[in-house]
């Protein structure tokens, strides 16, 4: 079971970048988020069409929103109100006996100062309630996987330059230990750092201002795919898709894969 993550900014929009993401790497499961859209509004029929009859979606007008478009059945799970919020950052259903969770975690503003800053205090309440749930996770022993943009950079290597940005939102040592905190609760094992070396560059988000994103090259690992650690042994392949920055009209995420193995018979499904 190949699964995508990728936060979209705005599904309508990138409708077409989808269909290419299908076409090209044909993952049985998308997460999105940022899709901008409310419920009704969601193409459905767009999305079906490309070959994804299961879909799950929680979304408001404009902005945030959560979706899961699938090949596979699914069943759809209750979504968590982190801080107390309907603001649509999370989605989860069970596919193939995994659960998977969807999130968008809030991104904080630009004034990491959560006395100045209604939004970073969200985003750092946001994640220490998201240690609580990952350690609550990890008790009930299921298979899980939660994907999204956690608009966090933990590594070093995760930021074009670790010493510029400590001040800025995203990898602030506080943003960095409290993500760390939550990964370790629930026992999380990072998919795509499970494939490439800590100590090697890697961004999956790269910001509109710059006139040549690809030759200033200033990026943000900001996407990430968890899996329990149960669900690790499984894990065949995991990649970020940096080719998808540079599709016409993109979002400023790209996609992030991973690959799981069937448990029962060994058999890929890939």
């Amino acid at each position: 079971m190949r699964i995508a993550t990728w936060n979209v900014n705005s599904v309508r929009l990138r409708l077409p970048l989808v269909a290419r993401l299908a076409r090209e790497f044909g993952p049985d499961v998308i997460c999105l988020q940022e899709t901008k859209v409310v419920d009704d509004s969601f193409p459905r029929k767009d999305i079906e069409s490309l070959g994804y009859r299961h879909i799950a979606v929680r979304g408001m007008k404009g902005y945030n929103g959560v979706a899961i478009l699938s090949r596979l059945p699914l069943e759809p799970m209750d979504g968590k109100q982190f801080c107390g919020r309907d603001d649509c950052r999370h989605i989860a259903v069970r596919i193939e006996g995994i659960d998977l969770h969807c999130l968008y975690i809030p991104a904080g503003g630009d004034v990491p100062d959560p006395t100045e800053n209604d939004k970073f205090a969200h985003k750092l309440e946001f994640l220490d309630e998201l240690a609580l749930w990952s350690q609550a996770l990890r008790r009930q022993g299921r298979p899980v996987a939660v994907v999204g943009d956690f608009n966090v950079a933990p590594l070093e290597t995760d930021v074009w330059s670790h010493r510029q940005l400590l001040t800025v939102v995203s990898h602030t040592p506080i943003e960095v230990e409290k993500i760390t905190r939550a990964q370790q609760e629930g026992g999380w094992v990072d998919a795509v750092r499970h494939f490439v070396p800590p100590a090697e560059k890697l961004y999956s988000w790269w910001s509109y201002r710059a006139r040549d994103w690809a030759a200033s090259d200033r990026g943000r690992r900001l996407d990430h795919i968890w899996v329990s650690p149960d669900l690790a042994p499984r894990l065949t392949r995991a990649a970020v898709i940096r080719e998808a920055r540079g599709w016409e009209r993109p979002s400023d995420h790209v996609p992030v894969v991973a690959d799981l193995d069937k448990s029962q018979n060994d058999l890929k499904i890939v």
